[in-house]
């Protein structure tokens, strides 16, 4: 087995943020009836909901759509592990492989409810919790489970200005959507390369341009070369 320098540091950040984001969500869907609430403060609630789509909230529908998302996340981690590595061996910048770490980290906390949550747990409802490993088996296939979102931060609740086209007059929550552990790593590890690591790709396009220019040669042409001429006969 080949070993490659410098892959520990983002191999254990992978681990420790798929271990929290499973402890939690496990103990989330083992414990708390779907959509029950506790109030930490009142701008954060741990509030439990499923969510059958993308990160934040947002959904596919169908089964077939649930499908064609997980493989599509499963083929993305895939390609993103496969560059992580690759930056691994290029010595690339620490801060950046963190980052990289940190989508691989969360896109797979996210493939591992789908993939397996349906198979492993019954189905939670308003009046039952979810039973780990039930007698009578999971509430769904393989590739079709639900995501366990529980972080809400209601941070600000107020009205739009009445002067406001469309809007005025109606109210508005910031920040509404509810998500989870591996939510918060992608857009962590997305926002950082987006804010501390775009030097890396401009430095890396700047050198392959340079890489791709043709050296100019500077060679006189033969007929003008004084150098070459035979000298003349002496008398």
């Amino acid at each position: 087995m080949v070993k490659i320098k410098g892959l520990r540091l983002p191999l254990l950040i992978v681990f420790l943020v798929l271990l929290i984001d499973q402890t939690i969500k496990i103990y989330i869907k083992t414990h708390f009836l779907l959509g029950e609430e506790h109030v930490v403060t009142k701008w954060f609630i741990i509030h439990f909901i499923e969510n059958p789509g993308m990160a934040f909230g947002m959904q596919f529908s169908g089964d077939w759509g649930k499908l064609m998302l997980s493989l599509f996340r499963i083929v993305a981690v895939g390609f993103i592990s496969w560059y992580m590595v690759k930056l691994v061996k290029q010595n690339a910048p620490k801060g950046l492989i963190v980052c990289i770490a940190l989508i691989v980290a969360g896109a797979a906390g996210n493939i591992i409810d789908s993939a397996f949550y349906g198979l492993i747990f019954n189905e939670s409802s308003y009046f039952q919790v979810a039973t780990l490993f039930p007698p009578g088996g999971g509430y769904t296939g393989f590739l079709h489970g639900q995501v366990v979102d529980m972080l809400y931060f209601p941070i600000f609740n107020g009205t739009f200005p009445q002067w406001l086209p469309v809007w005025g007059g109606e109210r508005f929550l910031f920040f509404s959507p509810v998500f989870n552990i591996a939510d918060s790593s992608i857009t962590t590890g997305v926002l950082a390369i987006l804010v501390f690591q775009r030097s890396f790709f401009g430095t890396k396009k700047l050198h392959k341009e340079e890489e791709n220019e043709a050296p100019e040669e500077d060679i006189a042409p033969a007929e003008n070369n004084k150098e070459f001429e035979e000298p003349e006969n002496q008398q």
